[in-house]
């Protein structure tokens, strides 16, 4: 069966979204989509997540296949990470999609590693030497970029052991704990590209209920994005130190200042802090003479 028949097995009505079946961003992208108010009958073992709430289907597809199913108009977005979306776009300035949201999660390195005893220290020591990838693409950019000529070795995985293969001099993979580089006796030399999981949208035109359809999940998914870090602070300032205190408030819009009944020098101040809130946070404001300071999660933003 082709990608292009799997995913007309759903309505073409119905807004199709390419996500990866199996891998690191899987279940990250079901808990976002989740957050965002849909519900799905899924089962890992099929092709496709049914939307039940809204006409929103999910193809569980290989994480290489997202950006062609997405620039093609098989699907009408994708969640993949970004590293995977560059890769497809090469030289191209218009591969058929657009990154329309970087979420969250899925953070990770795109970097250039050398055996321990590898005496380079940059990029530039490498001239010459063999390059094992699977992010050929990538790497061939940085390398013209930095005026490096350097072979480039294709390699569809098992990267990190290259070196002890005799395939290559150094390798180019994704980092994110580094554990596996040390496993392979490798250290990491430079870091050429930073990733985390995005969102892309088909540059292709789609019918208007789909756009609009569309247009609302990426609001509630700003929404989702917005409450992750955010936390509602309420507490008392006095009235004298008040553009002090909203002063320490992290990442915090114009708050809203209430009288406090039978209080003329102080006030209640709420406000929605978009950065995280440190307990040194709680301890300047206490220190800046505020009192009864209450942290609170956010649940759900729409802006």
């Amino acid at each position: 069966m082709t990608l292009a028949n799997t995913a007309t097995m759903a309505d073409n009505t119905r807004l199709k979204i390419a996500v990866q079946k199996k891998g690191r961003l899987t279940d990250n992208s079901f808990e976002m989509l989740k957050d965002a108010g849909l519900k799905f009958t899924r089962d890992r073992d099929h092709l496709v997540a049914y939307g039940e709430n809204l006409p929103v289907d999910l193809m569980l597809v290989r994480d290489d296949d997202i950006p062609e199913l997405v620039a093609d108009g098989i699907c009408d977005a994708g969640i993949l990470g970004q590293n995977v979306a560059e890769e497809y776009r090469g030289e191209d300035e218009n591969p058929g999609f657009t990154e329309a949201r970087v979420l969250d999660y899925g953070r990770c390195r795109l970097s250039v590693a050398v055996t321990q005893d590898d005496s380079a220290s940059g990029l530039a020591d490498l001239a010459g030497k063999r390059i094992a990838t699977t992010y050929p693409n990538l790497l061939a950019r940085t390398l013209k970029s930095r005026g490096v000529e350097a072979e480039v070795v294709l390699l569809k995985g098992a990267v990190e052991i290259a070196p002890r293969l005799g395939k290559a001099d150094a390798i180019c993979d994704l980092v994110s704990t580094g554990n596996t580089l040390r496993a392979n006796r490798l250290r990491e030399l430079e870091p050429i590209f930073e990733s985390a999981a995005c969102l892309i949208t088909t540059n292709r035109e789609i019918e208007t209920s789909k756009q609009d359809l569309l247009d609302r999940l990426l609001r509630r998914i700003d929404g989702v994005l917005a409450v992750n870090e955010s936390k509602y602070i309420m507490l008392h300032a006095p009235r004298a130190r008040l553009a002090e205190i909203t002063g320490l408030l992290p990442g915090a819009e114009s708050p809203t200042v209430l009288p406090l009944e039978g209080s003329d020098d102080k006030v209640a101040v709420h406000a929605v802090c978009r950065e995280s809130v440190f307990w040194e946070t709680l301890e300047n404001l206490k220190s800046a003479g505020a009192s009864a300071v209450l942290v609170l999660p956010v649940e759900k933003m729409l802006a």
